[in-house]
């Protein structure tokens, strides 16, 4: 068996020593990975569409609610990094996303 030419370190550091790894700056900013839409029915038979894994600050998180609610004529918040929106607005989140570049999938019925 040949012997190894690297070898494998643990480190806590955020330095990357392959040269061939991406690095963390050219990490796209924009666009969030892992978008889901979801429509939840509330314990009084209301409808909310559900926003999850949005990346961002809050500040951008809250202008993106404020834009979507204006978008949908519909009240809505964000708790817990989720954007929620009163009704059934899953089309229209979806498209107004996929106009700002984030790639966003819809799930569930």
């Amino acid at each position: 068996m040949a012997a190894r030419e690297t070898r494998l370190v643990y480190s806590t550091g955020d330095v990357v020593t392959n040269d061939d790894a991406p690095s963390r700056d050219s990490r796209p900013s924009k666009a969030s990975h892992g978008v889901r839409i979801s429509l939840d029915r509330r314990a009084s038979g209301r409808l909310v569409t559900l926003i999850r894994g949005l990346s961002g600050t809050d500040q951008d998180l809250a202008d993106l609610a404020r834009e979507l609610k204006a978008a949908c004529g519909a009240g809505g918040s964000v708790k817990d990094r989720v954007l929620e929106l009163q009704g059934d607005h899953r089309d229209a989140a979806l498209e107004l996303l996929a106009r700002r570049g984030v790639r966003s999938k819809r799930v569930g019925g």
